[in-house]
């Protein structure tokens, strides 16, 4: 058994005198008692316990040599060893590896025979103007988490339970991009052109730029979580990430692609944006939570009128991302939904923030829209591939 106030000591009945640095101490029953000629070459100590007394290991003081306290642990800014896992601090963060891990798929799982015939036989030129320039806005969306959770976040993150989610939880950012590259090619457009419409339509680079904004207020390499203005600047770009990015802009970017499948339309796609959807709900829960963890540990609160600039800002670039997006209505789908829709999601996510709602009233305009992360899919073994994996259906939405 360990001893924890000296854990690199085996604890026991008997009191063992210290081991004096030059000098062999014996233990009861000893062959060599002290004061002979052992004591210049004393026999080698076995076990997982034994260490070296008479030489200091460089760079190492006995002060160092302590066991982590988990109450120690802090999100950021904390001064405990980022390498030793539990015991844990934050049970909740390790419970969100774990539910990640259920949703395991790729985009070769699901057939996408059916959706080349529907874009290029059944749909409508407005319904393929909706499709294409939904996958070109979400293929560059999914690479910008991927940077914003790699490279602005996890690094700042001070204990590691949270940073194995968020390892998680890049590698699912570059499985939706796959995704994404997979309908792309599948469907047969034109990658280049599909690719840099970001670049060269308004509205969705519109979108990307308050992203990259928000990103590159994080990404200074000289950035201090110590001083108030930086560690503003961080929490307001998580919440912006968690709240806007994946919880709102996100969860509501698939609909218009759910729209067409409730038509039987495009169903592969779908069914690949459901998986999708059960990623980003975790990903936006978690974020917040992260949040409002650092807003307690650090003893601060948002700024409301930031959050509200924040909101308006995200509400302006959705209404004219949507407008570009349904300039008429597609059956079962109008831009004026999309943008109720937006509304009712924000005022979720804000709840869950502790704040008032942004957009006061807002209605469900989809109601059938949280049904798609939750839907199971019933395949018939002979005819497709079986995609419905058994822990799919196990996953734990809170």
């Amino acid at each position: 058994m360990l001893n924890w106030d000296d854990p690199l000591t085996q604890a026991g009945p008997q009191h063992t005198p210290p081991t004096q640095p030059g000098k062999f101490n014996p233990q009861p029953g000893s062959a060599h008692p002290a004061g002979t000629a052992s004591d210049a070459h004393p026999a080698p100590v076995e076990g997982a316990h034994a260490r070296t007394t008479d030489t200091a290991l460089p760079g190492i003081t006995p002060s160092d040599l302590k066991p982590i306290n988990p109450e120690d642990k802090r999100v950021i800014n904390g001064h405990t060893d980022i390498n030793q896992l539990a015991p844990f601090k934050y049970p909740w963060a390790w419970d969100y590896f774990i539910n990640a891990n259920k949703n395991h798929w790729t985009p070769l799982d699901i057939g996408m025979a059916q959706d080349v015939h529907d874009y290029h036989y059944s749909l409508t030129s407005e319904e393929r103007h909706v499709y294409e320039n939904v996958l070109a806005y979400l293929t560059t969306s999914d690479i910008l988490a991927m940077r914003n959770i790699g490279l602005a976040v996890m690094e700042k993150m001070s204990a590691p339970e949270l940073q194995i989610y968020q390892a998680r939880q890049v590698y699912e950012e570059s499985l939706h991009t796959w995704t994404y590259q997979h309908c792309i090619e599948s469907i047969g457009l034109n990658q280049g052109e599909i690719y840099n419409r970001y670049r060269v339509i308004p509205e969705l680079n519109h979108k990307i730029r308050i992203a990259n904004q928000r990103l590159d207020t994080v990404m200074r390499p000289d950035i201090d979580l110590r001083e108030p203005q930086a560690l503003n600047d961080f929490v307001m770009a998580y919440v912006f990430f968690a709240a806007v990015f994946e919880g709102t802009w996100f969860y509501n970017g698939f609909t218009p692609v759910f729209a067409l499948q409730r038509r039987g339309l495009m169903k592969g796609t779908a069914e690949q944006l459901q998986y999708i959807m059960r990623d980003e709900v975790l990903h936006a829960s978690f974020g917040l939570r992260v949040v409002k963890q650092i807003l307690h540990e650090e003893n601060i609160r948002l700024d409301p009128q930031a959050v509200r600039e924040m909101w308006d800002e995200a509400e302006a670039a959705e209404t004219a991302y949507a407008r570009f997006l349904l300039p008429e209505p597609i059956l079962g789908y109008s831009a004026d939904a999309h943008i109720e829709q937006f509304r009712f999601i924000a005022n979720r996510r804000a709840r869950k923030l502790d704040l008032d709602d942004p957009f006061p009233g807002a209605e469900n305009a989809l109601p059938w829209l949280d049904e798609q992360a939750n839907l199971r899919k019933e395949k018939n073994f002979f005819e497709t591939r079986v995609t419905e994996y058994q822990t799919g259906g196990a996953l734990n939405w809170d």
